[in-house]
């Protein structure tokens, strides 16, 4: 699978290589592949996804993966509508910069509790450096989701990758905090 990919020196600055994913998205039968691969790792009936590719690779599991119920969208600023104390901000470091990103604690309550706690996958499109993921993790894992009278938590179950750049140590970051999938490592 990571034949296809595309590679772009010096983006979005100097020093980066960008991994280019959409050639998985202009052939039908690579992205079926893509996505029956993907099906298999994700095994919490959640998914965070986080913008904007995320988007692409979760949404098809709602019909493919037989487990999958709901998927939460992590959306940058101005972007995802909320009602008072809903909105939780997650200020993220990339191998470029910080960023913030943004999640609804009622597009949690949405899914299926297990337990005392809503199990999630993170899925993402590439794992570089691992900030992304694991500030989102942390957050997550961090708060609280109020449910008919009762207060539960929530559990990154795993993390989910479309392409992996192994030299960038973004794995053993995350590991810490809950087992790594990665479909193409390169």
């Amino acid at each position: 699978m990571k034949e296809v990919l595309k590679y772009y020196k010096d983006f979005p600055k100097e020093g980066i290589v960008f991994v280019d994913i959409i050639p998985y998205l202009q052939n039908k039968s690579i992205f079926k592949q893509l996505i029956a691969q993907v099906a298999a790792a994700c095994t919490a009936p959640t998914i965070i996804a986080p913008e904007a590719r995320g988007f692409l690779f979760a949404a098809p599991l709602l019909t493919e993966a037989e487990g999958v119920e709901n998927i939460i969208p992590v959306r940058k600023s101005g972007k995802l509508p909320f009602a008072e104390g809903d909105l939780r901000e997650v200020v993220i470091e990339k191998e470029y910069g910080s960023d913030k990103l943004y999640y609804r604690l009622s597009d949690i309550a949405a899914g299926r509790v297990n337990g005392d706690v809503f199990e999630v996958t993170i899925l993402d499109d590439v794992l570089a450096t691992g900030g992304t993921a694991e500030g989102l993790a942390e957050s997550l894992e961090a708060c609280k989701i109020n449910l008919d009278g009762k207060e539960y938590g929530v559990k990154v179950k795993e993390f989910v990758f479309i392409v992996e750049i192994a030299e960038l140590g973004g794995k053993a970051r995350l590991e810490r905090l809950a087992p790594v999938r990665s479909i193409a490592v390169i």
